[in-house]
């Protein structure tokens, strides 16, 4: 598997402890945290434990990978992409992103799922990726569609989340969906 990984504008790789205060920073805006899983403030002891952690992760089945994205040239860290392989059939896997406010609109989200659904599809020879993504955050859902991802169910109301019961799109893309877009 070859990490990091290089795109046009963008290093995807392993976070190091200089990503501390770019990460600290998004994941405590709450616009960037309202369709997340974490709340904000977020713990800066949260983050260094999850850097520490993320420094050293393989993709491997049934835990999360999470890589930095880092801009080239310049060296900023504007995000991350997640990847978990599912234990229970390893050739699919959860595919996630957060972007720092500031770059958002900009084609960097598409240039780093781009990147990973290669990385996926063609190093790892994934089946299937899945995506899932709260119904309100149209830019998320519409990133997805772009990307080719296909919507295979709105779920209504299916998660207790930060107090209130939220609704999710969830969507997926097969090998040779990518394959055929990609050719």
């Amino acid at each position: 598997m070859q990490i990091p990984i290089h795109s046009e504008r963008l290093i995807i790789r392993p976070f190091r402890d200089s990503d501390l205060e770019p990460f600290l920073a998004y994941r405590n805006d709450p616009e960037v945290a309202r369709y997340q899983g974490w709340s904000v403030p977020y713990p800066r002891q949260t983050a260094l434990d999850f850097i520490a952690e993320m420094k050293t992760a393989q993709i491997q089945p049934g835990s999360w990978l999470q890589l930095a994205l880092e801009m080239q040239p310049g060296g900023e860290m504007i995000g991350d992409v997640a990847i978990h392989q599912m234990k229970s059939d390893p050739r699919q896997a959860y595919l996630g992103y957060s972007l720092a406010r500031a770059y958002w609109g900009r084609g960097f989200a598409s240039e780093a799922i781009r990147a990973v659904l290669d990385l996926l599809f063609n190093q790892l020879e994934l089946h299937r990726v899945v995506a899932e993504c709260d119904v309100e955050n149209d830019a998320s859902w519409r990133l997805l569609e772009r990307l080719g991802f296909r919507r295979e169910a709105h779920l209504l109301e299916n998660i207790y989340f930060k107090g209130a019961y939220g609704s999710e799109y969830h969507y997926a893309m097969l090998e040779r969906e990518w394959q055929q877009q990609s050719a």
